[in-house]
């Protein structure tokens, strides 16, 4: 199956957005729709825009005044900084400080004073981008077929934007309506109320959910199973556990007719030879030897920043870190000693090492800050280069968990929902069944899910919302890290544009 190579085309696009000095509307762009898009050939470069912002590179160049922007699964700004690094799985870094030391002690209060640059609120827009597109869809003259199948890959993406919006700044103001574009509703930056927000994206991802390929033609486009999931984890972070439910019985359903089914060698799923399995069933799709640039290859730079400086690799040959400076990222020891032993998917925490310059053996008795993440291991073949492991983002494994979630808050703790947690400790643990005295109540049977979702989904960009969801936040975090806001503030310029209208996230001032 062909993976597909999306090229970004940001000098010939129409980009709609409204102006951050003064937030007047403003045409980025020569092109007007009179010319461009017209034919299927245009539509099909047109369409590719709406990939953007999930793609695996260090980022992206928006029009002036917005700049660079940083794409959900970037290296930096991007899901495991946000929604993993500030979390209990992981070390607070301080040797260099930096953003690295800010997301991991899980202090958001240096975003303030964020400028236009690396700041997902100016995602805002993007939302308004994509509704002109699925205007544009909408009101061509193309096929049919092609209306719809664009439409839901362009819903899919306003959806998931929305979705991370929302688990970033709460409610945030969207242009979901054409007509408002390039009109004083632009200025109008007062948020929605939740449930507004949440039916928008709710009826995108289920558009898209309905409309998008089981399979499609190329390896990389949106499919219905990353719909549904990522529809599965809003009703989740909601603890709507009824439709949470629902959704994942979808997926189940789906994965049954699709042929989809859990893996048994867990490591294998982040490799570059097993990226290609029968339990992922959406992967940010990633090229060997890339270098990140925008107009090139999604790539996966994860080993630049777990690996410690002497650890040996293969294309990995330096790291961020410096002469026996940690890496940026590394798990903590609590979080690796709360693993059963046997637990296969500890092996990707990597505990100790012989380091390469000196050959001293790294562990925890010599000084290692934590155990090295492994869990894209570098099995390339060019030296100094990127990898090309491919990044999970619906995966079964995840959505047994979920669901046995879901059943057990609708339920309680039934054999079902008990034994979709089983499958994933058979599969992907090499374990037994769940330790009867964790299963006596839901309360009880919940603390052990979260557990389990810990440990099957490390450094996959969900912890954050997994422990707000289960009450955690912020009573399972460290004493080094910040328990204040979950949520993060809007640029104060942002709220100055504004004029008042725009509130603060709770929690800051």
């Amino acid at each position: 199956m062909k993976k597909i190579l999306i090229l970004m085309m940001t000098a010939s696009l129409i980009m709609i957005s409204g102006c951050k000095k003064g937030l007047d509307p403003q045409i980025y762009g020569s092109l007007s729709t009179t010319n461009f898009p017209k034919t299927e050939a245009d539509f099909v470069n047109y369409v590719a825009e709406v990939y953007k912002p999930f793609q695996s590179k260090w980022g992206y160049t928006e029009p002036a005044p917005l700049g660079y922007q940083n794409d959900w699964f970037s290296p930096e700004y991007g899901d495991i900084m946000m929604f993993d690094l500030p979390t209990d799985e992981f070390n607070t870094y301080t040797n260099w400080g930096g953003i690295f030391q800010q997301f991991s002690s899980a202090n958001f209060t240096f975003l303030i004073n964020q400028g236009t640059g690396s700041n997902h609120f100016e995602k805002i827009r993007f939302v308004t981008r994509l509704t002109q597109i699925i205007d544009d869809v909408t009101k061509s003259t193309i096929s049919t077929a092609s209306k719809t199948k664009y439409t839901a890959e362009a819903r899919m993406s306003r959806g998931w934007n929305m979705y991370y919006l929302l688990q970033l700044y709460g409610p945030v103001p969207v242009i979901l309506d054409p007509a408002l574009i390039n009109t004083d509703a632009e200025l109008n930056l007062t948020r929605p109320s939740r449930a507004d927000f949440l039916a928008a994206i709710v009826s995108d991802l289920t558009y898209a959910a309905a409309n998008l390929p089981v399979t499609p033609s190329e390896y990389g486009r949106f499919n219905q199973a990353i719909a549904l999931t990522v529809l599965m984890r809003t009703y989740m972070n909601e603890k709507d556990f009824v439709n949470a439910e629902k959704t994942g019985r979808q997926i189940i359903a789906l994965a049954n007719t699709a042929g989809y089914r859990l893996v048994d060698d867990y490591a294998s799923m982040f490799t570059e030879a097993g990226e290609l399995n029968t339990e992922t069933m959406f992967a940010v799709s990633c090229a060997p030897n890339q270098d990140g640039a925008e107009n090139h290859a999604n790539f996966n730079a994860w080993d630049f920043y777990t690996y410690p400086n002497g650890y040996p690799g293969n294309s990995i040959q330096n790291s961020y870190a410096g002469y026996r400076i940690p890496a940026p990222i590394s798990a903590t020891w609590n979080f690796y000693n709360s693993f059963d032993p046997a637990d296969k998917r500890r092996k990707l925490l990597i505990a100790s090492y012989v380091d390469k310059w000196d050959h001293t053996v790294m562990n925890q008795a010599s000084g290692l800050a934590g155990p090295v993440v492994a869990k894209y291991p570098d099995n390339g073949t060019v030296a100094n280069s990127a990898q090309g492991n491919d990044i999970p983002k619906a995966r079964l494994g995840d959505v047994y968990l979920m669901l046995a979630e879901a059943i057990n808050q609708n339920s309680g703790p039934t054999s079902e929902a008990i034994g979709y947690v089983n499958q994933v400790r058979l599969h992907h643990a090499g374990l037994g069944v769940v330790p009867a005295a964790n299963t006596v109540d839901k309360a009880t049977f919940d603390a052990w899910i979260l557990k389990e979702e810990g440990w099957e989904t490390y450094f996959e960009g969900y912890r954050k919302m997994d422990l707000v969801r289960h009450g955690q936040w912020p009573s399972a975090l460290p004493a080094d890290k910040n328990h204040g806001p979950y949520l993060f503030p809007v640029p104060t310029y942002e709220i100055t544009a504004s004029k008042g209208k725009l509130t603060q996230t709770p929690g800051y001032n």
